[in-house]
């Protein structure tokens, strides 16, 4: 087996030599001396994450550390937002992008690619205590009953095969964290999740309510992403991994992280043929699904509408109430409300809705789905802006006129819904329109917790399909414009009708 790879590799050598005339110069990396390469290490074990004494370890990070080694570099590591590594690349910002991410034709069209240095299988989880799934299949429900709710990581290998394999035959719930979903899994919130191999085998042991259940599924291969025309580069690197496969180096890390198994033995025969025959995908099957793409982005656009259009009242009528307490109230309701508006405006969106759908459940017993707790959360946010706002417009009235309503004999209640409340909503139109607008877009934040709004799906289709990231934007952009922008023909509009009121 050895003598194979020493061939291979010597193979590999042989054909930089004859690529290497026509290949780019990277001599900009030799002269710094450093390999740039981008990882995410809140991705977590095994891949990347902080190990003993505060310094990164994983199994990727220790084989990046050996090929820079062998292709005579230091390694220099460069953390960033998962999906946005190939957009650096690009950028220029680093030199290799290795990090979980799976082969496919379309970036392998975009990106150039090693060798793969990993073959990952997708692995069904369930709970302990779930008789219901026994196999992939029983994620199909009987007719008659509710649907399987099947989480995973966001933009993930995991993600694309259930939406081919089962399609709306499942309730698919996307989330940013491996170990979030494990642990709604695990709290009876999701029936199954579906993750890759490596990371089961890291965090299953964490959750012992899971169990794994049915055969691996959709093998595939993780590899290291480099520029186009990088291709002195990316042979080294390839002759660098088939190195670490004949020399058990590759072998004594995966064994270290608990990664290795028998599909780790095929890299060497993959690697012979790589990439895989029939990879290139025509450009016009990818413009062929664009109307799908389209329908996509349009539910997704109605899920905000709805979002938005079910929280901003909301926040409007618990706004009105604070800031009616806070000027009127006796001091005992005063200083709750003034605490409610600094904490809801000194804290995170997001760190609010993890609280609402994460912790609360754990305290109270009670679930809410996805969808109203994202409601309840952009709510709840937003009422702390909205009191401010009619505040200030309750400020605004003359002192005279509850005076002089107070003299007529009205109560201070009555003096407020009659006389001072209605010019105070009068005055703040302006700015609770613009609060209006901002909220279609801080929706984006409620696909944290799996409610895949109108952003959520842009990252869906542009991680799925990156050759085509600028056309999903263009349409994304396009969709917020039209939500938004008759939003503010009508506030304009009742501006100037509120004017001629007397």
């Amino acid at each position: 087996m050895r003598a194979r790879l020493h061939l291979l590799a010597i193979a590999f050598v042989i054909s930089n030599a004859v690529v290497c005339g026509a290949a780019e110069d990277v001599s900009h990396v030799v002269e710094r001396g450093t390999l740039r390469w981008g990882g995410d290490a809140s991705g977590g074990g095994p891949y990347i994450y902080q190990g003993p004494e505060n310094k990164l370890v994983g199994f990727e990070y220790e084989l990046v550390n050996y090929l820079a080694r062998q292709i005579g570099l230091k390694p220099e590591y460069v953390n960033w937002e998962w999906e946005n590594l190939p957009q650096i690349l690009n950028l220029g910002k680093i030199d290799v992008v290795l990090n979980g991410f799976e082969w496919s034709a379309e970036r392998g069209q975009l990106w150039a690619s090693t060798i793969p240095y990993y073959v990952y299988t997708l692995q069904l989880m369930t709970r302990v205590n779930d008789t219901s799934i026994k196999s992939w299949d029983d994620l199909r429900a009987p007719p008659g009953q509710p649907r399987k709710r099947v989480g995973v990581l966001q933009g993930a290998a995991s993600e694309r095969y259930l939406e081919t394999r089962f399609g709306d035959s499942i309730e698919l719930k996307k989330y940013p964290e491996i170990t979030s979903v494990m642990g709604l899994v695990e709290q009876g919130q999701l029936d199954a999740t579906v993750q890759d191999a490596p990371s089961v085998t890291y965090y299953g042991k964490d959750f012992p309510g899971l169990r794994v259940v049915g055969e691996p599924a959709a093998p595939g291969y993780y590899v290291a992403y480099l520029r186009p025309g990088d291709d002195k580069l990316r042979t080294d690197l390839n002759a660098a991994i088939l190195k670490a496969m004949a020399d058990g180096t590759l072998q004594r890390i995966y064994e270290k992280y608990g990664v290795w198994n028998e599909e780790q033995k095929r890299l060497p025969e993959v690697a012979e043929s790589w990439p895989p025959a029939g990879a290139a995908s025509s450009e016009s099957s990818r413009w062929a699904n664009m109307p799908h793409y389209v329908s996509l982005l349009l539910r997704a656009a109605w899920t905000t509408i709805k979002l938005s259009f079910l929280s901003m009242p909301l926040a409007i009528a618990i706004g009105l109430v604070v800031a009616i307490c806070r000027l009127y109230g006796p001091w005992w309701i005063r200083v709750p409300c003034e605490a409610y508006v600094e904490l809801l405006r000194g804290t995170p969106l997001l760190l609010q809705l993890f609280v609402i759908y994460y912790v609360l459940p754990q305290l109270t017993g009670v679930t809410l789905p996805e969808f109203w707790a994202g409601v309840l959360g952009l709510a709840i946010n937003y009422s702390a802006y909205e009191a401010e706002n009619y505040r200030a417009g309750l400020l605004a009235i003359p002192r005279g006129q509850m005076e002089a309503a107070l003299s007529l004999g009205m109560s201070t209640w009555t003096a407020l819904r009659r006389v001072v409340v209605p010019q105070a909503v009068r005055i703040v139109i302006p700015p609770v329109t613009n609060d209006f607008i901002a909220l279609f877009k801080d929706t984006s934040v409620c696909s944290m917790i799996a409610v895949t709004e109108l952003t959520g799906m842009y990252r869906f289709l542009f991680q799925s399909h990156p050759s085509l990231m600028l056309e999903f934007g263009v349409l994304t952009a396009l969709l917020y414009l039209l939500m938004s922008y008759p939003l503010s023909l009508v506030a304009r509009r009742l501006e100037t009708r509120m004017k001629k009121c007397p």
